[in-house]
């Protein structure tokens, strides 16, 4: 774990042996607290700012059983319980905790603020409630919860207790969403490359580069970012996490080599894996 200055000034680091290879996701809880999502190591923890660990979700090491082969999206047969390589955690205003249960199982986790599950929902495939990789998570301040539904290339909407309300298909390969204290929700879209295939766009035919979008508290778009060939700046390989400061500038993490989005894909030398777009 890495601490910076909102200039990239160097702070801290925790200390190694935290984290698998796949630390996932982080989220800074409305009062101070760090969670991090461990995607190989099935489970969420929390920390103080200076990494003591408060709280632990799921059982480390154990995934649940969704029949995942560990490869492909194809081989979860079934919604299991927490976890199977989770992705990403928002924390509600009463201190309740929603987990993308994404890689290896197609659900969303609710916990109260003391770590007890209260429900869960989501099963594997592309209609309303169900997903095909849930990656991200986002909670409005009115109570909605919207779920990047990566591979289904839609943001899907809920009340908190897992109702569905709607889906935004505005959208391509949405990895992560924040919100804004202007109140519109930034997404990181990962790219299509022509040759791939999408669930609901067919067969790529051109490449769809990877990007950043600003969307109002409907779903409407108001401006993108990105479109540019990878390693020039203001172009993006591949959005993986997005954060929002309380001055509206925006960050975005990147995965600049994965066979995830592409086979062999390696961005340009020198390609950022972490980018910050200043508000003007």
């Amino acid at each position: 774990m890495l601490v910076y200055e909102r200039d990239g000034r160097f702070v801290r680091a925790w200390p190694d042996g935290l984290f698998s290879e796949r630390a996932h996701g982080i989220t800074v809880a409305p009062d101070g607290s760090v969670w991090c999502v461990d995607d190989a190591d099935h489970s969420a923890r929390k920390f103080t700012p200076e990494g003591e660990l408060l709280l632990v979700l799921g059982t480390p090491g154990r995934p649940s059983d969704t029949g995942y082969d560990g490869k492909a999206l194809s081989t979860i047969a079934r919604a299991g319980p927490p976890f199977n390589r989770p992705t990403n955690l928002a924390v509600a205003p009463n201190g309740d905790l929603y987990v993308t249960d994404g890689y290896g199982n197609a659900r969303v986790h609710h916990f109260s603020a003391a770590g007890a599950l209260i429900r869960s929902w989501g099963t594997p495939g592309t209609g309303p409630g169900q997903f095909r990789l849930p990656h991200g998570i986002a909670l409005t301040a009115d109570g909605r919860v919207l779920v990047a539904d990566r591979e289904n290339d839609r943001i899907q909407v809920f009340d908190l207790a897992g109702a569905y309300v709607d889906e935004w298909l505005e959208i391509q390969r949405p990895t992560h969403l924040a919100i804004g204290p202007d109140g519109l929700v930034y997404v990181a879209e990962l790219p299509w490359l022509r040759g791939q295939r999408s669930q609901r766009f067919g067969e790529i035919g051109v490449d769809r580069p990877g990007r950043v979008t600003a969307l109002t508290a409907d779903g409407d778009v108001v401006a993108r970012w990105g479109g540019r060939p990878m390693g020039t700046p203001g172009a993006f390989t591949a959005p993986h996490g997005i954060a929002v400061d309380s001055r509206g500038d925006i960050y975005v993490a990147e995965v600049t080599y994965t066979i995830g989005v592409a086979p062999g894909l390696i961005a340009p030398g020198g390609a950022p894996t972490l980018q910050k777009l200043a508000r003007r």
